[in-house]
């Protein structure tokens, strides 16, 4: 569950990146992260469990600085015993922003879930420290994870597989590569069996910065899917057959781009600066 707020204070950002973000040349997604947990005094811990590649942190300890983070480090947490290492969790508990890169989102959950480092990143967002996560970091975030699933538009039962995620909110359920490869059907799957959540269907290069008021706001080159499943009057999850398709009645659906809303409280979407267009 997410960790409780201190009186007074404010959460810090929770930031779901779709996978493929710009790394080259308009880094904005990256950029602002950077802006958001400091700048030049940022100090961002890089965490690349997800991944099997060898310079996937390194990767990316090299481009926050070359945005202008003044402490940029990787940890390796390897194994559930690196997790209980004092000397790790301090550093850790030092950052002013944490960044889980992509890969296997079951690696996350089953080397990081339930060990001192989950706590102390939820602990730690609470008290307001961004984190952010891509592709596998990304659908990690969340209390409830998508750890894996089949592709197509229509929902079908058995087509999402949940397991437990981080845990830095239980507001919404988070699909990445979303419209690159078809994931819609698995998001509709996952949130007929929990329609209290949103579903957040992200596009490749494309980030939703939600901020301590739950409101999100799009940042990217595509667009984000949410789906809100709280007026759904009828599912078939309960009777169908795995492989067959469920009937979901009353399920919203909100497509977003670059500077439009959503408020994860009142559940209104905005075409925020577009409107003015």
């Amino acid at each position: 569950m997410p960790s409780k707020v201190p009186h007074g204070g404010a959460r810090g950002y929770i930031i779901p990146i779709g996978g493929a973000e710009e790394k080259e040349n308009s880094r904005e997604i990256l950029s602002r992260f950077v802006t958001l947990s400091g700048g030049s005094d940022a100090n961002i811990i890089v965490l690349p469990t997800a991944s099997r590649m060898s310079d996937t942190g390194a990767r990316y300890e090299a481009i926050f600085r070359e945005l202008g983070a003044a402490h940029v480090e990787a940890m390796d947490f390897d194994s559930r015993r690196d997790c209980e290492e004092l000397g790790r969790l301090q550093r850790l508990e030092s950052a002013t922003g944490v960044f889980m890169t992509g890969g296997n989102q079951l690696r996350l959950s089953t080397i990081l879930g339930g060990t001192p480092v989950a706590k102390s990143l939820r602990q730690m967002n609470a008290m307001g420290v961004h984190v952010a996560g891509t592709s596998a970091g990304a659908a990690f975030i969340s209390e409830h994870m998508i750890a894996f699933g089949e592709e197509g538009h229509s929902p079908i039962a058995g087509a999402a597989r949940l397991a437990p995620g981080l845990g830095l909110t239980n507001r919404f359920i988070i699909d990445q590569h979303f419209r690159q490869r078809d994931r819609l059907g698995r998001l509709l799957a996952a949130l007929a069996y929990n329609p209290f959540a949103h579903g957040l269907g992200l596009d490749e290069d494309t980030a939703a910065f939600i901020g301590p008021d739950n409101e999100l706001e799009v940042v990217g080159s595509g667009a984000i899917t949410v789906v809100d499943a709280s007026c759904m009057s009828f599912s078939s999850m309960d009777s169908v057959k795995e492989g067959e398709p469920v009937c979901m009645l009353g399920v919203q659906l909100h497509i977003l781009v670059a500077g439009a809303t959503y408020n994860l409280h009142t559940r209104k979407a905005s075409a925020g600066v577009l409107a003015g267009r």
